[in-house]
């Protein structure tokens, strides 16, 4: 999974199942964890559109051109107790970053979750074909609606992962 992602996928597949066990695999503190129930169910009730995924395209694309690399800010994981906080840790990173969602209409907890049931749906669909991801994703927990989403654009949004990831890495 692309760096970009990985604290998006730590945080999808916690809504999507308990992963206790997964995430014991490494000594770092599960930040996942911190996230409250209700904003789990936000990310697993969030739908994805046209419209949105749109507009996640845009901001990606106007974050890119104007050197904007989210991924790179500083994440204090000891202040995150909810999506809220990661998203403004997020947008305190960049004064641009603000802005550039309120062009597009997003604010930073939506573009969160947007971002956030994008990579949920991601691993999901992976998770069908993948016997050992497959064991940490409760299927019948996942917003199938998303998925179904995701696998009609897979190929624009791995196309687009791809392209934040060549000019940052």
């Amino acid at each position: 999974m692309k760096s970009r992602y990985l604290l998006a996928a730590l945080l999808a597949v916690a809504s999507v199942t308990p992963v206790a066990a997964y995430a014991q695999q490494d000594a770092a503190p599960n930040p996942a964890s911190q996230i409250p129930a209700s904003d789990k169910q936000a990310i697993q009730n969030y739908n994805l559109n046209e419209d949105v995924f749109g507009r996640i395209v845009k901001v990606s694309q106007e974050a890119k051109k104007a050197g904007i690399k989210p991924k790179d800010a500083k994440t204090d994981f000891t202040k995150i107790h909810s999506l809220d906080d990661l998203a403004n840790q997020v947008t305190a990173a960049d004064p641009r970053i603000g802005p550039l969602l309120q062009k597009y209409n997003f604010t930073p907890r939506e573009f969160l979750l947007a971002n956030l049931a994008v990579t949920n749906a991601a691993i999901a669909s992976e998770a069908k074909n993948n016997p050992q991801m497959a064991q940490y994703v409760d299927q019948s927990k996942v917003n199938q609606s998303n998925v179904a989403f995701y696998e009609k654009h897979k190929d624009q949004i791995n196309a687009l992962m791809s392209q934040d990831d060549g000019g940052g890495q």
